[in-house]
């Protein structure tokens, strides 16, 4: 009888073993995932980036902002990219995605894609792919994206006060991004896209002005550095677009944050904090030594973090569940 139980055992848990299997195989992203069914999405996506940013050359920022946005909240299932409804208040219309755009480049890609393959590629992939393009198009490296993403139904705009904001310390980042299965490594490696786009003065003023209750300037910024964002952001700026670059090259992806971040010329205290322990001061000053270095790590916390995936469907349109 014993042994009987055993058998009946061995075999539930054989099946359950391969039902679970079978599952992760079908859940797996993959490099190849469109090669049989749309062999030509990613350089149909690639076009549209390109193209959008001859027009705009703030689009490369936007795109691989939104792809970090979209996931840190639900993973990378482009509910960033859904619109609200009378219902609902939708993730881009959270306090810290007001100021994504470009959402117009995700549905031109979309609207290409279909047109080749219909209902075939996720808008979650078409925003992986167009943020990796949009880093290669920059002058950064090229890597291949996994694909297999599905693409979420919920998006609530409460759910953004889960993004790490610009103001946090080391601790409270390594939380944040341990939530997420992403370590103190991917944090210094993914921070690098600050080599990126611009800041709105709202997100550094508590640097420049009233930083506590001795010191109006945060000590760690760099003085004539500190005086000139002051001079962008008066203590009560009202001019809507003012503002300051990430780093020197703002519209080049290169190592030149990190090499300002130990001049003590970085934007956010959150850039800031990534010298304020061992560990991750070693990081910034190895990628700012070493571009190379930088990229490697970049690629490899890029996949991991672009790989964390929660949707359920194909969207026809980038901006609406089916």
């Amino acid at each position: 009888m014993a042994a009987k139980k055993t058998n009946i055992f061995s075999l539930f848990f054989s099946i359950t073993f391969l039902a679970f299997a079978h599952h992760s195989l079908v859940d797996a992203l993959s490099s190849n995932y469109y090669d049989q069914t749309c062999p030509n999405a990613e350089s149909t996506i690639t076009s549209v980036v390109k193209k959008a940013m001859l027009n705009d050359p703030t689009v490369p920022a936007a795109l691989l902002r939104m792809h970090f946005h979209d996931c840190f909240i639900r993973g990378c299932d482009g509910s960033v990219l859904l619109n609200s409804t009378g219902k609902n208040k939708a993730e881009k219309d959270g306090p810290p995605n007001i100021s994504l755009h470009a959402f117009y480049v995700i549905d031109n890609a979309k609207k290409a894609v279909e047109a080749l393959c219909p209902k075939t590629v996720s808008c979650a992939d078409i925003l992986a792919l167009a943020a990796r393009d949009a880093v290669t198009l920059s002058g950064g490296p090229t890597w291949d994206v996994p694909k297999g993403r599905k693409d979420g139904r919920v998006s609530k705009a409460t759910e953004t006060r889960q993004l790490p904001a610009p103001t946090l310390n080391i601790s409270q980042l390594q939380q944040s991004f341990a939530q997420r299965g992403l370590s103190m490594d991917d944090l210094v490696a993914l921070s690098g896209g600050h080599t990126l786009g611009f800041a709105h003065c709202s997100s550094f003023q508590n640097r420049i002005h009233n930083f506590n209750s001795k010191q109006n300037v945060d000590p760690t910024l760099q003085s004539s550095f500190a005086a000139s964002l002051q001079s962008v952001c008066p203590a009560k700026n009202t001019a809507k677009n003012a503002g300051a670059n990430l780093d020197s090259t703002p519209t080049t992806f290169d190592n030149a944050y990190y090499k300002l971040l130990l001049q003590g010329k970085s934007i956010f205290s959150s850039d800031q904090s990534l010298v304020t322990s061992v560990s991750t001061k070693a990081l910034v000053s190895k990628f700012a030594s070493s571009q190379r270095e930088f990229y490697n790590a970049f690629i490899k916390s890029m996949v991991k973090m672009s790989s964390i995936n929660g949707g359920q469907e194909v969207r026809l349109d980038c901006r609406v569940v089916n």
